[in-house]
């Protein structure tokens, strides 16, 4: 498959996107570079000058800030297929977060100069930008609502419901490579402990069930109700 149908069918399968122009969508395309990072590579680093935008292709990505203490702090983990690095570009300032590739990744990179020059020319190139900004920012008030107010077992059950995936008529959450304690505490702000507690916790309640490949969700709707609490 040649590059330039490959991004178009990455285009396709992105929100507010697939409906663009044609125009816009070739110019798009034929701006786009294509990069592969190895798992654990760094792809940009927070208070670096944001001089691209990126689309993710395949692979998953965790982007996160670093405190003083030496402590992350998980901004978002990312899936195919996903755009990062547009806040900083739209803002005018430097990428707030790290981004590093969990496993091996393909993202195609769009010139931070070349997108600003379209959705200066085009209002529904606009109009789909403004509306995935408005879903970051409402990700964003999620986490910090999590954070604040909510309980880590809450905060996991309800990161396990959204990234669950129905296999052989059971919900579960496959255990990848990069799924290792340390990597799931920091995506939910806590540390080892206390996230090997809550699972216990879950567990005990008959909410899930914890296996070598995968964790599975046995009673979803009670998960639901822990992650309200």
């Amino acid at each position: 498959m040649s590059d330039n149908s490959r991004i178009h069918r990455v285009l396709s399968r992105l929100r507010h996107f697939a409906e663009l122009p044609e125009e816009i969508q070739q110019t798009i395309a034929a701006s786009a570079v294509h990069r592969h990072f190895d798992a654990g590579q760094v792809i940009y680093v927070e208070g670096e000058p944001a001089e691209s935008i990126y689309i993710l292709e395949s692979g998953w990505v965790k982007a996160t800030r670093m405190t003083r203490e030496g402590r992350e702090q998980a901004m978002m983990f990312l899936r195919p297929v996903e755009v990062f690095g547009d806040i900083a570009v739209f803002t005018g300032t430097t990428y707030p977060g790290t981004v590093v590739a969990l496993e091996d990744v393909d993202v195609w990179v769009l010139p931070a100069q070349t997108v600003l020059d379209l959705v200066s020319r085009h209002p529904t190139l606009a109009m789909a930008i403004i509306r995935r900004l408005g879903e970051r920012v409402l990700h964003y008030i999620r986490l910090v609502e999590d954070l604040s107010l909510r309980s880590v077992e809450s905060r996991l059950a309800n990161t396990l419901l959204r990234y669950a995936e129905l296999r052989d008529g059971q919900l579960i959450v496959p255990r990848r490579e990069w799924t290792t304690f340390d990597e799931m505490a920091v995506r939910l702000g806590t540390v080892r402990d206390v996230l090997s507690r809550a699972l216990k916790t879950l567990e005990a309640e008959n909410l899930l069930r914890v296996e070598k490949q995968a964790i599975v969700l046995l009673d979803p709707k009670g998960l639901e109700e822990r992650g309200n609490r």
